[in-house]
């Protein structure tokens, strides 16, 4: 096992599990920061630094006395129990023992054990210190994105797991990392998410109590119709679309294209696709099966109606926070490069969801088409962040993540974002 996930053990016994999906520690105080540039980003440090700063940190008698007792984290997962959402998250908790020979590599004995399915408890000794901890955790399941948030906010919930987009509250430069248009391949959102865990970044990633620990892909959400005969930007017009009650920034995309944003949530979108009230939507392929979109692209005789065109709008992430004082100064940090390097089991998950629907559903855009819609999105970009909706520090990062991997792409040449 390499050195890059043993440095998992002491994040996860520290963290009590925020490892898997949520809440986690804490970082010293700070503001936002105001300043219009981005700092410099250094090339990621490797697995083995990551290792001996979380030993460093473990050496910390102070990291000793802020280990909590109790540890509630929240977990947003369309479907419930029965979605591939919470079966990834569960399936990643069940992963936590395994931890314990590893963790003696760095002067730690841990044992971690499930009391119950959505409950663990954590045990950590350090013989440096003669030090022990306990930590009890529960994992609290919403499957009503609005009340996790909710819940978080109130300090019910000590860590939480839900969309940048819902996140955005929190947070509004990692909130706009979803813009639209913004990352358009895997790889570019692997590059970003890198770079956001970088320690240049660690002032970023606080806004008053709340601290972003995390950053998760979620899949590309592309644009679903309930009649495949809307196959093009011009046939959108005056058609029915969902924007997210939460997100004032898609109801200003959809009217710039001349349709009627329809207002829905996470739990009333579904139905409202399926029954005709709304004709397009985005949502990534995790959506797909727990809302029953299929209902709204499927005829009285199994015939695909609609489609889902394989063009990614942009791309959904979800963030992992905490409440910086319930959880030692500085794994806030060690668990963002932490997850910045295991990203591939969130991938694989997110290939099989989409493999998942049935072909008969997915359409192709001629490749001829998609300079023209690339442009299209970037302009709306643009509109909306000068609106005050996207966060221009995030959208020059992004512009600066595509220019890497692109560098002969036009935009590169122009200086608008």
């Amino acid at each position: 096992m390499n050195q890059t996930r043993q440095l998992g053990l002491a994040g996860i016994a520290l963290l009590t599990a925020g490892m898997a999906f949520a809440a986690t520690p804490a970082a010293p105080a700070a503001a936002r920061p105001k300043a219009a540039s981005m700092p410099v980003i250094n090339a990621p440090e490797s697995g083995s630094s990551l290792l001996a700063r979380t030993k460093a940190l473990l050496d910390k008698p102070s990291t000793w006395d802020r280990i909590p007792a109790k540890v509630t984290l929240c977990l947003f997962a369309p479907g419930g129990t029965n979605s591939r959402a919470y079966e990834y998250a569960m399936g990643s908790l069940s992963q936590l023992p395994k931890y314990t020979n590893m963790a003696k590599e760095v002067g730690i004995d841990l044992n971690v054990a499930f009391t119950s399915p959505t409950s663990l408890r954590i045990d950590i000794a350090s013989a440096k210190l003669k030090r022990k901890a306990t930590t009890d955790v529960k994992i609290n399941l919403f499957t009503d994105e609005r009340i996790a948030s909710e819940e978080f906010k109130v300090k019910q919930c000590d860590g939480v797991a839900i969309s940048s987009l819902r996140g955005r509250q929190y947070n509004p430069f990692i909130g706009s990392l979803d813009a639209i248009g913004a990352i358009l391949s895997y790889q570019q959102l692997t590059e970003a998410i890198t770079l956001l865990s970088r320690p240049e970044m660690a002032s970023y990633m606080v806004n008053q109590d709340v601290e972003i620990v995390g950053i998760v892909p979620l899949g590309a959400a592309y644009v679903m119709v309930n009649d495949r005969r809307i196959n093009t930007l011009a046939k959108a017009a005056g058609r029915k679309v969902a924007v997210l009650d939460f997100d004032k920034s898609q109801a200003s995309m959809v009217q710039k294209i001349g349709a009627q944003p329809v207002s829905v949530d996470l739990t009333s979108v579904g139905g409202k696709f399926n029954n005709g009230q709304v004709d397009i939507l985005a949502m990534p392929a995790l959506a797909f099966e727990p809302l029953e979109l299929y209902r709204g692209m499927t005829d009285d005789k199994g015939n695909a109606r609609g489609a889902i065109f394989k063009f990614p709008l942009l791309q959904v992430t979800g963030m992992m926070m905490m409440h910086r004082g319930k959880f030692p100064d500085g794994i806030g940090q060690l668990m963002r490069e932490f997850i910045a390097m295991q990203l591939a089991p969130a991938y694989q998950f997110i290939l099989e969801t989409e493999s998942a629907i049935p072909v008969k559903y997915w359409m192709d855009i001629p490749e001829s088409d998609k300079p023209g819609y690339i442009n299209m999105l970037r302009s709306a970009r643009l509109a909306v962040t000068k609106d005050g909706f996207y966060d221009p520090r995030m959208m020059k990062l992004l512009k600066n993540v595509r220019c890497k991997l692109e560098p002969s792409n036009y935009e590169c040449s122009l200086n608008d974002e």
